[in-house]
């Protein structure tokens, strides 16, 4: 149990940091206007949860390091809330339920993607 407790933890860590690393390089790309970069950490992750997921469930096995860990750290909802709450708290509602739409539905269509792409890749 304290191996898997590490691996997670490890695994956090390094995905907080990849967000971080993102959401600050998008901020720069794209300017502070639009959460850009948490819709992006938001997406990319669900393609990766859904690739390992099709990889892991089909070998019978879980990663606690990679999917509770890294994807855990990486992708942020408590942080995709925020940006929504404060998008519509600048009174911007437009572009806050473009930002909710945008992000359930396009990190919905990256995780199925990402199973189809695992499950054709390792079938």
């Amino acid at each position: 149990m304290n191996t898997t407790l590490f691996h997670v933890a490890l695994g956090g860590a390094a995905g907080s940091v990849l967000r971080y690393l993102v959401t600050a390089g998008s901020a720069r790309a794209f300017g502070p206007g639009f959460p850009m970069g948490t819709l992006i950490v938001n997406v990319a992750g669900s393609l990766a949860m859904g690739a390992l997921f099709a990889v892991m469930t089909r070998e019978g096995r879980f990663s606690p390091l990679l999917m509770t860990g890294v994807l855990g750290g990486f992708t942020t909802f408590s942080a995709f809330s925020l940006d929504a709450f404060l998008l519509w708290e600048r009174g911007q509602a437009g572009a806050a339920a473009a930002y909710v739409l945008a992000s359930v539905v396009l990190s919905l269509v990256a995780l199925a993607v990402g199973v189809m792409l695992a499950r054709g890749a390792f079938a």
